[in-house]
């Protein structure tokens, strides 16, 4: 493992350089993949910096509400997954709910930052005849 630059400078670093330089001096149909490929670059330097922590939050959370002392992320999910599906207990789904739309907050928050500010109200666009008389 590298000292400096990290792993997330590099690629905020090749997505300024495609973002910036290389996408100002090309035309045509090259541009969308040039600015295609400084996306990517902007969401796997998120992943490298938020990712693991994010990880963790999801583990933690997970844990918390399948009151379980281990287990991986994936394992959890699909443990999630079993007991929602099998609806032995009723209180299950109103208590996964919040931690699931946390989780998706994280989530997003590197995929598709701004998107994780939602916080289950809808927006006047979002409900038809919203705003309107």
């Amino acid at each position: 493992m590298q000292d400096r630059p990290t792993a997330a400078e590099l690629l905020e670093t090749i997505a300024d350089l495609l973002e910036g330089d290389l996408l100002a001096a090309t035309q045509g149909p090259l541009r969308h993949p040039v600015r295609v490929a400084g996306n990517l670059c902007r969401i796997l330097e998120r992943e490298a910096r938020l990712g693991p922590s994010q990880e963790h939050r999801e583990q933690q959370l997970l844990r918390e509400l399948l009151q379980r002392a281990d287990g991986e992320p994936t394992e959890l999910n699909a443990a999630l997954d079993q007991a929602l599906a099998a609806g032995d207990d009723a209180t299950l789904e109103p208590r996964a709910l919040p931690v699931l739309v946390e989780i998706v907050r994280g989530k997003l928050a590197i995929a598709k930052p701004g998107h994780d500010a939602y916080r289950g109200e809808p927006a006047d666009d979002d409900v038809p005849g919203a705003g309107t008389r």
